[in-house]
C-alpha cells in the first residue's frame, strides 16, 4: 500500500520550550522548589488581573449610583440657568417653551414632569446683571447658553457674544463650568439655509466652550423635546468644591423679627438642600450676609414631587419634621476673632528651662574654635576680628537693620521730651503716615465726587501705574524731612533671598485678633476627615441631602435680611454650611490674575449702552483698593495687598499694582477657607460691578514676609577709578553716617558701599568693585514689613 514512499514522522516540539523546561526532568527534589518560580509569577500576574478587574468594577458601580442617585425621584430638582450670549436673545419665549414642555400650565419656576422622570427649575440669568449671574452659576447643575443666528440672517452688527456675553463666559471659566449647552435660535425654516448657518454659528464659537458641549438647535417644541431626553440621561459634572460643603438655594426668603436683641432678627430660608447633610449644630454662610448660628431646621413637605402617592403616604403621620437643637452645648460657637492678652509680651522672670537653654548656648559658643596665631590668648582671641563668610555678612547686616530700628526706637522714647521742638513733632508725625510711599491711599469716595474730579483720580492712578512699570520702587528724598526719620521703618539687606528676616518681629496690633494652626495641611486634613464622617454617620441633628427644609437662622441685622429680601426676587439667595474653624479670621493668600479685556472677542460691538457699561479701557488695580472677593458660595469685602511669589526664597516683594499678564499673591484678612476653592474679584466703579482677576485660594499662612522695596537714587558728581563722591540721594551729612551700613548698587551692575560723608549737603564718597561710569545712577535699596489692611465692614451686605 505505501509504495516506495518513506515515512515521514511527525517533528519533536521540544524546539518551541525553553531550556529548563528540556532538563526538567533531570532535577533532584532539592532543587525542585527552584523550578517553581514560573509558576510563582504565573500566579501573581493572575492576582494583578483579579486585582485590576474589582477596580473596574467599584468603578462601574459608583458611576451606576451616581446615574441612579442623580436621576432618581429622591434627587433635587436640577437647576437649569439659560444664559444669553447677547442682548438681542430673548429668554422669555425659550423659558416658556422648557417649563410648558415639562408641566403643562405651570407657573412655578420649579415643576416636576411624569413622562421625562424629571424634576427641573429653570432660571433665567438677567443681562447685564454680572453678579446675579455669577450667584446662578453658583448653584446651577446646567448652564444652557443661547444665541441667536439673525446676524447672518438679517444683516445686523451684533455678534453671536457680546462684550457682557465674554466678560461672563470669562467669569464663568474661572469659576468652574458645570455641564454647558447652547441652543442656537432664530434659524431660517429653509433645511439648506438651516444647516449652513448653524455650521457657520457653531464654528464661530466652539472655541469658547468645552470640547464635550453639545449644541442644540432650540426654535420648536420638537427640538427641545429631543433635548430634554437626552438631558434626562445625562451624567451631570459640577466643580469639586460645590461637593465639599452642603449648600440650599432658597425658593422663599422671609424675616421675623427677634423680640430678644434688638436690631436683629430671624432669617427663614426655604429651599432643597444639597451635595451633604448639614447638622444643625453647624455654622452657615448666608451670601453678602456674613456666617450665623441656626436655631432649628424643619423639614417640610417635598412641594414638588415627582410620585405625588409615595410622598403623601411617606408624609401622612408628620406633615412637617422639626429638628431641634437638644443639646445647645455641642453647637459650634460663632467665634470670628481672637481676645488678645495685653500682658501676653510682657518679661517674666526665666525659668529652669531658659537657664539651661542659655548654659548650652554658652557651652556650644565655646567649642567654636577658630585658627588663630600661635600663643594667642583667650583676651586677644575675643578681640580677633577674622574674615565672615556670606552667612555671617547676612547676621552682621541684619544687625545693621536692627540699628535703624533701635534708632527709632530711641528717637520715639525722645518724643516725650518736653524740650522737643515743633519741628521735630511735626516731623515725626510723618513717620506713621508715609504718605510718599504707603499704599494705605485709595480712591476717594465716589459718591461725593463729581464727573470731572473721578476722571481725575483715574488719571492719577493710571499715571502712578504707568510711572511704577518704567522707575519701579523708585522715591525721591524729601528735602524738608531728614532721611533717617522719614524711612525709620526700612532697614538694608545685604541679600533679599538668604538675609533672615523674622517672621514674629514687630507684628502689628491685627495679628492679636486672628488665629493661626501650626500645621494647616494635618487640620484640613482632620476637618474634612470630620465632614466625611458627618456625612456617612446617621445622627440624629443632621438632615440628609435632597431633603426641603426652612433654616431658621438667628441673630441677622435688620438692614442685612431686608437686602436678602429684596434681592431673592432677582437671584438666588444661597446659604451653605461651615466647616470647622471657617469662621475664624486670619491671613489668606490667593494667586490671582487680572482678567484681560483686550483679548475679548467684542472688538466690532457697537456702541450701545452695555458697551459703554462694559469698557475695555478700564484702570489698573492698585494696592489696598476697595475689592469684593467671591470665594466659592462666600463673599468677602477686602483690601488686599500683592505681592510676588518666589518658590526659592522665604520673602516675597510687594507690588503696588495688579500688573496684567501675570500671576501675583493678594493677600487679606479673612475668615479661614479650606482649599480648593477659587476666586472672583469684583470692582465697583460708578455703582456698576465689573470682572476685575480671578485665581484660587494658595495658602493660610500669617507668617509669609512681605516687603516693600523701596530704592533711593543718586547721581555721581565727580569719579575716580573705583572711588566716587554721590549726591542728590540724602541732603545732610547725619543721613549719609545713618545709612552708611547699607550697600549700594548702580544700574550698570556695580556694588559697593558708602565711606564717608563729603560737605554738608548731603554729598558722600562711595567706594566700587569696579569703575563707575559719570552717566550711571547709584541705588540704595531699603526695605519694610507690609500687612493687610484691616476690613472696615467684611461683607457686602453689612457694608451697604
Amino acid at each position: 500500500m505505501g509504495g516506495s514512499r518513506p515515512q515521514v514522522n511527525k517533528p519533536h516540539k521540544s524546539r518551541f520550550s525553553s531550556k529548563a523546561t528540556r532538563q526538567q526532568h533531570k532535577t533532584s527534589l532539592k532543587d525542585r522548589s527552584k523550578v517553581t518560580k514560573n509558576n510563582v509569577a504565573k500566579g501573581a500576574r493572575a492576582a494583578r488581573l483579579q486585582r485590576n478587574k474589582m477596580i473596574r468594577e467599584q468603578k462601574r458601580a459608583a458611576v451606576l449610583q451616581d446615574k441612579r442617585a442623580s436621576s432618581g425621584s429622591k434627587n433635587p430638582p436640577r437647576v437649569i440657568v439659560l444664559f444669553g450670549l447677547s442682548a438681542s436673545v430673548d429668554l422669555n419665549p425659550l423659558a416658556e417653551d422648557l417649563l410648558s414642555l415639562l408641566a403643562p400650565g405651570s407657573s412655578s419656576s420649579t415643576v416636576a414632569s411624569s413622562e421625562y422622570k424629571l424634576r427641573a427649575t429653570v432660571l433665567k440669568a438677567p443681562y447685564g446683571d454680572l453678579q446675579s449671574c455669577m450667584e446662578m452659576a453658583k448653584v446651577a447643575d446646567l448652564i444652557a447658553f443661547v444665541t441667536s443666528a439673525s446676524y447672518y440672517i438679517e444683516g445686523s452688527t451684533s455678534l453671536y457674544i457680546d462684550s457682557f456675553g465674554s466678560e461672563c463666559l470669562s467669569l464663568l471659566r474661572s469659576l468652574g463650568l458645570p455641564s454647558t449647552a447652547v441652543f442656537i435660535r432664530d434659524l431660517p425654516t429653509d433645511i439648506k439655509k438651516r444647516n449652513d448657518y448653524k455650521k457657520m454659528c457653531i464654528s464661530s464659537i466652539t472655541s469658547e466652550f468645552p470640547e464635550d458641549c453639545k449644541f442644540y438647535p432650540a426654535d420648536t417644541k420638537d427640538e427641545l423635546h429631543k433635548f430634554m431626553w437626552l438631558f434626562k440621561e445625562q451624567r451631570l459634572t459640577v466643580p469639586h468644591w460645590r461637593n465639599q460643603r452642603p449648600y440650599l438655594m432658597s425658593q422663599k426668603v422671609d424675616m421675623v423679627a427677634d423680640n430678644c436683641t434688638s436690631g436683629k432678627c430671624t432669617l427663614l430660608l426655604t429651599g432643597y438642600l444639597r451635595a451633604r447633610s448639614l447638622s444643625v449644630n453647624q455654622l452657615v454662610h448666608v451670601a453678602g450676609a456674613g456666617d450665623f448660628q441656626l436655631c432649628r431646621i424643619e423639614v417640610l413637605k417635598d412641594p414638588v414631587p415627582l410620585n405625588p402617592r409615595m410622598e403623601q403616604d411617606a408624609m401622612d403621620t408628620h406633615d412637617v419634621e422639626v429638628v431641634q437643637l437638644l443639646e445647645p452645648s455641642e453647637q459650634e460657637p460663632l467665634v470670628v476673632e481672637n481676645d488678645p492678652d495685653p500682658l501676653s509680651g510682657e518679661q517674666t522672670w526665666p525659668t529652669e528651662a531658659d537657664r539651661a537653654e542659655a548654659d548650652r548656648n554658652q557651652r556650644e559658643k565655646h567649642l567654636r574654635k577658630r585658627a588663630l596665631a600661635h600663643g594667642t590668648s583667650e583676651y586677644q582671641e575675643a578681640w580677633e576680628i577674622g574674615d565672615t563668610d556670606d552667612e555671617d555678612s547676612d547676621v552682621d547686616n541684619e544687625s545693621d537693620g536692627m540699628m535703624l530700628d533701635s534708632g527709632y526706637t530711641n528717637e520715639v522714647d525722645d518724643l516725650n521730651n518736653p524740650c522737643l521742638s515743633d519741628d521735630d513733632q511735626a516731623s515725626f508725625e510723618l513717620i506713621n503716615s508715609d504718605h510718599e510711599t504707603d499704599m494705605d491711599s485709595v480712591m476717594m469716595d465716589g459718591e461725593n465726587l463729581t464727573n470731572e474730579q473721578k476722571m481725575d483720580e483715574i488719571q492719577k492712578i493710571k499715571n502712578a501705574h504707568a510711572d511704577d512699570e518704567e522707575f519701579p520702587d523708585e522715591v525721591d528724598t524729601p528735602m524738608d524731612i531728614p532721611a533717617r526719620k522719614r524711612f525709620a521703618k526700612y532697614r538694608g539687606l545685604k541679600s533679599f533671598r538668604t538675609s533672615s528676616w523674622d517672621p514674629q518681629e514687630s507684628l502689628p496690633q491685627d495679628y492679636a485678633r486672628i488665629f493661626e494652626f501650626s500645621n494647616i495641611s494635618r487640620t484640613q486634613k482632620h476637618v474634612l476627615a470630620k465632614a466625611l464622617e458627618l456625612e456617612q454617620g446617621n445622627r440624629d441633628d443632621c438632615v440628609a441631602s435632597s431633603s426641603y427644609l426652612r433654616l431658621h437662622v438667628k441673630e441677622v441685622p435688620i438692614g442685612a435680611a431686608s437686602k436678602l429680601c429684596e434681592l431673592a426676587k432677582s437671584m438666588p439667595i444661597t446659604a451653605c454650611g461651615l466647616l470647622q474653624h471657617e469662621s475664624k479670621m486670619s491671613v489668606l493668600h490667593f494667586s490671582i490674575k487680572m482678567h484681560d479685556v483686550s483679548e475679548e472677542i467684542s472688538d466690532n460691538v457697537g456702541t450701545t449702552q452695555n458697551s459703554k457699561k462694559h469698557d475695555k479701557k478700564s484702570h489698573p488695580l492698585k494696592g489696598k483698593e476697595k475689592l469684593v472677593f467671591h470665594v466659592g458660595f462666600r463673599q468677602f469685602v477686602t483690601r488686599p495687598i500683592f505681592s510676588s511669589d518666589n518658590f526659592n526664597s522665604d520673602k516675597h516683594k510687594m507690588e503696588r499694582f495688579l500688573h496684567a499678564g501675570r500671576f501675583s499673591i493678594a493677600s487679606i484678612y479673612a475668615p479661614i477657607s479650606f482649599a480648593p476653592l477659587p476666586l472672583i474679584v469684583l470692582r465697583n466703579v460708578e455703582g456698576i460691578s465689573s470682572f476685575a482677576a480671578s485665581g484660587s485660594l494658595k495658602c493660610i499662612d500669617p507668617r509669609r514676609i512681605i516687603l516693600k522695596k523701596i530704592i533711593l537714587s543718586g547721581y555721581p558728581q565727580r569719579v575716580s577709578k573705583l572711588k566716587a563722591t554721590v549726591r542728590y540721594m540724602f541732603h545732610n551729612p547725619d543721613d549719609v553716617r545713618w545709612f552708611k551700613p547699607v550697600d549700594v548698587w548702580t544700574k550698570c551692575g556695580r556694588r559697593g558701599r558708602v565711606k564717608e560723608p563729603v560737605g554738608t549737603h548731603g554729598a558722600m564718597k562711595c567706594i566700587f568693585n569696579g569703575v563707575l561710569q559719570q552717566h550711571d545712577t547709584v541705588c540704595m535699596s531699603l526695605y519694610k514689613r507690609v500687612y493687610p489692611k484691616w476690613p472696615e465692614h467684611l461683607f457686602p451686605l453689612l457694608d451697604v
